[in-house]
């Protein structure tokens, strides 16, 4: 279903609508094993960011209230999200990501956990970074500027852009996993937080 649907998707949003502007492809690693995080504002980001990367596909991260609904719960399944519990994250919850991450496959998460308007002083949670460290897989940050409605998909503009992946092995061997998280937390935050101030200024500035 995933591989029909984001075929479709691309052809209207790209061929026939021309929406969606991606900068940065030169930063998509070439092997699929890797974390890729966006701001996330709406659900356009979603559907933009799976367009974005494909034919490689998503398997994304999603509250696991959204999957109450059996019927809905199976579609979801079908375009490869899988159920997390993001009030009670336990171990269970890395082990499908990390999985993903070692069978070659990318795994995407929206690390301020909900929808909301991403600036400087937004949040984001360690799950990702968490993730990312254990599989010994970079993390792809991305921003997005667009439409905030589905009907903007095609009536709309809207801008992804990748920067440099975070390599999330090598680091110093002295420090504790902790100061790992805390830093590499830190950095995803710095470059998203530039990424979108780029994308604003290019959005000015065109």
């Amino acid at each position: 279903m995933y591989k029909f649907i984001s075929g479709l998707l691309k052809f209207i949003i790209i061929k026939l609508s021309n929406s969606l502007e991606v900068q940065g492809k030169e930063n998509i690693p070439q092997l699929h094993r890797y974390v890729v995080t966006c701001t996330h504002e709406s659900y356009n980001e979603v559907i933009m960011l799976g367009t974005a990367i494909y034919p490689n596909q998503i398997h994304y991260m999603a509250k696991k209230e959204l999957f109450n609904n059996k019927l809905f719960g199976k579609f979801l399944s079908s375009l490869n999200a899988f159920p997390v519990d993001r009030d009670n994250p336990g171990p269970s919850t890395l082990k499908k990501p990390i999985k993903l991450l070692k069978e070659n496959k990318t795994v995407g998460i929206f690390p301020t956990g909900h929808r909301m308007k991403y600036d400087e002083g937004s949040p984001m949670k360690r799950g990702a970074v968490t993730i990312a460290m254990m599989a010994q897989a970079p993390i792809l940050p991305a921003a997005y500027v667009g439409p905030k409605e589905i009907k903007g998909l095609v009536t709309g503009k809207a801008i992804i852009r990748f920067g440099e992946p975070i390599e999330t092995k090598n680091l110093p061997k002295d420090m504790k996993r902790n100061e790992k998280l805390e830093y590499l937390t830190k950095e995803l935050e710095q470059r998203t937080i530039q990424l979108q101030s780029e994308l604003n200024e290019y959005v000015k500035n065109n």
